[in-house]
């Protein structure tokens, strides 16, 4: 039992990670709650189903994954430009805006596709055992992704020019901004990736967990990143992957120990936010530790 909670916890916690990793980025560079967070995982996993094998258009799921993550970022870069940079000065503005933008999300998706639960298939056949525990490649392919996404975004920020910018502009935004720095330009590229992690995070765990999509599924994640960006650290890099173990090695734990355990695991991470959020307001790491340093 010890090996399957650290095994699926380790996989599920690297997949957790990935998700909230957009919601912290575009905060930790533009200071922005983006609440559509959610409906843009619902997005990418919903453009993986109407793209992939048992969808209307019926691609091979590469293709499906390639254009699913393109069209959500496309999705992001309008929800910036329209809804969250007109009102991007006021907090409760865009908050506000970016529920009523989840909320357009999701009745698009209602009308296009109907309120029914969607299957969507592994695109990758097959299981291994690993100590005690029987995974799917499925599985085991998301992990990867997920912490290979991870680098690319270590990597993106430490060594490009770019990446250099977001973190000066996550340091000071009017320095920056005196320093030349195009502000809008640089937020609404961090929308994009932010928007193509929340569209590959959807595709994972709708193909290797849930198995299927349907019009509500962003709630959940959306409280998700939220409990582990304060677990973490707001804007925190490094804090938001090792939240993300935390909280997937927290609820695996509960489901194996608990023999209602399953009805729980969603309580787990509100748990462990209202914990961290009496215990140390700050998170893990309490400052945009990657962005500054």
């Amino acid at each position: 039992m010890i090996a399957q909670i650290l095994i699926y916890g380790i996989i599920l916690g690297a997949i957790y990670a990935l998700l909230a990793l957009g919601f912290t980025l575009i905060y930790g560079v533009a200071d922005v709650v983006n609440m559509s967070h959610g409906a843009l995982f619902m997005l990418g996993a919903y453009m993986f189903y109407a793209f992939g094998p048992l969808g209307p258009f019926k691609y091979h799921s590469l293709i499906a994954f390639l254009i699913s993550v393109a069209i959500t970022s496309a999705v992001g870069a309008v929800i910036y430009l329209f809804i969250i940079n007109p009102v991007i000065e006021d907090v409760i503005a865009v908050l506000v805006t970016t529920v009523g933008a989840s909320l357009i999300v999701q009745q698009l998706m209602i009308i296009q596709f109907t309120s029914f639960f969607k299957p969507v298939p592994e695109f990758i056949k097959g299981a291994t055992t690993i100590f005690d525990a029987v995974v799917t490649y499925q599985r085991i392919a998301s992990f990867f992704i997920a912490m290979s996404l991870f680098a690319v975004l270590w990597i993106f920020i430490k060594k490009l020019r770019v990446g250099n910018a977001m973190r000066a502009v996550a340091l000071d935004h009017e320095v920056a901004m005196l320093m030349g720095i195009n502000t809008t330009r640089l937020y609404l590229l961090t929308m994009l990736i932010s928007s193509a992690f929340a569209a590959v995070a959807g595709i994972l765990i709708s193909s290797s967990m849930a198995g299927v999509v349907f019009p509500t599924m962003w709630e959940t994640p959306l409280y998700m990143s939220f409990a582990i960006v304060i677990l973490g650290g707001l804007g925190s890099i490094k804090g938001t992957l090792i939240a993300g173990f935390i909280i997937g090695l927290a609820e695996n734990a509960v489901v194996f120990a608990f023999p209602q355990g399953g009805y729980l695991r969603g309580a787990v991470a509100l748990a462990v936010m209202a914990l961290v959020l009496l215990l140390r307001p700050r998170g893990l790491f309490g400052k945009r530790v990657e962005l500054e340093e």
